[in-house]
């Protein structure tokens, strides 16, 4: 789970915990599912940050000097 959708998560929850005006939907309490929404999102997000978010990207440097090489060129093909 990425950044983003945690974010998604958390918006969600919470518009589903603080505007929306009814509170049981065809036998679903609709603030209880907000709530597990956000938390889902916000478990998300602190793992996101703390497990995948240190990882270092690094790239391999080679210091070994470039030999240079004389290019014959065919002068028939001028």
């Amino acid at each position: 789970m990425g950044i983003g959708t945690s974010i998604v998560l958390i918006v969600l929850g919470a518009i589903l915990t603080f505007a929306v005006a009814t509170e049981e939907a065809f036998g679903v309490d609709l603030p209880v599912v907000g709530i597990i929404l956000m938390v889902a999102g916000v478990v998300g997000l602190i793992l996101t940050l703390t497990i995948f978010g240190p990882r270092r990207r690094t790239t391999v440097v080679d210091d070994r000097p470039v030999r240079e090489r004389e290019v014959v060129r065919d002068r028939d093909t001028y």
